[in-house]
């Protein structure tokens, strides 16, 4: 039978109780400081955490008691998995920097260093022949860059993309929303054996669970979140890969999208994107250039710096800036700036930010740069 460390273990009880996600089991550790000392508290101390009801403590207290850990511990050991936890050092640290990351990750495979270095390639389960040509070209160069191929196992542009970086001889990460006793879908299970072998199988979900629908949007920010950038090959306008874009913008991550004919339903939402804001994608060198334009910034940088001192003093700030967005446009008088840094200094949250700055970025109050860096326009 498979040993825990006992404050793992202990973990693992909490994940199991229904209705705990990551946020309420962090609220919980906040409050009682370890998993032992939420699985010892009552329905009454539970009930005086900020958000917790009545009814839900009183939940989670039946909860602790129909929990099977021994059952799940004799699945982990039969399919091969095994579990991560948050603050290890085999954790991805990009994963634990986001809003709600999970607090386990059951892993089939290896996770390495060098998956620091990843791109989540993603787009429609229905793709088409210029999609799919285009997926498996991207991930292909990624990998034989030396990137980590990001994505969902799904049919379509996913299974492509993994497909893609194994044919290039590189690693490659599938994140599940279901349970890893089985393999969803079905005909992928061969597909996922070759990705355990040049990488690993990830899922926050326990080793039963079914993929049902509502757990894909919660999976995709595990996708954006170990990913620097986040690339969309083909997606409907309603397509699931647009939330994972959604994730990334707000979790600080490149967004990059492949334009595709315009009136091609599989690129509509892709070319929306890309109207909004996102990157246009021609290959990988347009990737690299998102992810490795520190040096060319700096030299913008400084071509700028020269021009401003010969030009004539700069118009003032647009007149439909309101409160938020001047401290924005204020915070840029210094010259480019970086995402994470003006959410640091402004106490904006990331997805306050990023909304805010593609809203300035339309109206060419701002301009983005290379290296999610932006600049006044």
């Amino acid at each position: 039978m498979t040993s825990l460390p006992e404050e793992t273990r202990d973990l693992l009880a909490l994940q199991l109780i229904p209705g705990l996600g990551p946020l309420r089991i962090a609220a919980l550790l906040e409050r009682f400081g370890s998993p032992g000392a939420v699985l010892a508290a009552s329905a009454e101390q539970l009930a005086g955490v900020s958000g917790f009801g009545t009814k839900l403590s009183a939940d989670i207290v039946q909860g602790r008691r129909e929990v099977d850990v021994e059952e799940e511990l004799r699945l982990l050991e039969k399919h091969g998995v095994r579990l991560v936890a948050r603050g290890t050092p085999e954790y991805p640290a990009a994963l634990a920097e986001i809003y709600d990351p999970p607090h386990l990750l059951y892993v089939r495979g290896t996770l390495e260093e060098r998956d620091a270095r990843a791109v989540a390639v993603v787009g429609s389960r229905q793709c088409s022949d210029y999609g799919r040509r285009v997926t498996m070209r991207l991930a292909g160069d990624l990998a034989r860059a030396g990137w980590t191929v990001v994505s969902g196992l799904a049919r379509g542009t996913d299974g492509l993309a993994h497909k893609g970086a194994l044919q290039a001889g590189g690693r490659t990460l599938a994140v599940l929303a279901g349970g890893l006793s089985s393999i969803y879908p079905p005909e992928h299970r061969g597909l996922a054996d070759e990705v355990e072998k040049a990488g690993a199988l990830l899922t926050e979900s326990c080793m039963k669970q079914d993929p049902l629908a509502s757990l894909f949007p919660a999976r995709n920010r595990i996708i954006s979140g170990l990913c620097r950038a986040v690339v969309l090959v083909e997606a409907a306008e309603k397509s699931g890969a647009l939330i994972t874009a959604t994730h990334a913008a707000e979790q600080g991550r490149n967004v990059l999208a492949v334009p595709g004919p315009v009136d091609a339903p599989p690129s509509s939402g892709t070319n929306a994107l890309i109207r909004q804001g996102a990157v246009l994608c021609r290959g990988i060198d347009d990737i690299l250039e998102e992810l490795q334009g520190v040096s060319a910034l700096a030299t913008a940088a400084k071509a700028s710096a020269a021009a401003a001192q010969a030009a004539p003093a700069p118009a003032g700030p647009p007149p439909w800036l309101d409160e938020t967005q001047r401290r924005v446009w204020d915070f840029l008088a210094g010259g480019p700036r970086h995402l994470d840094e003006m959410v640091q200094q402004l106490g904006i949250t990331v997805a306050q930010l990023a909304g805010m700055l593609l809203t300035m970025e339309m109206k060419k109050a701002v301009r983005r740069l290379p290296g999610n860096r932006y600049e006044r326009a």
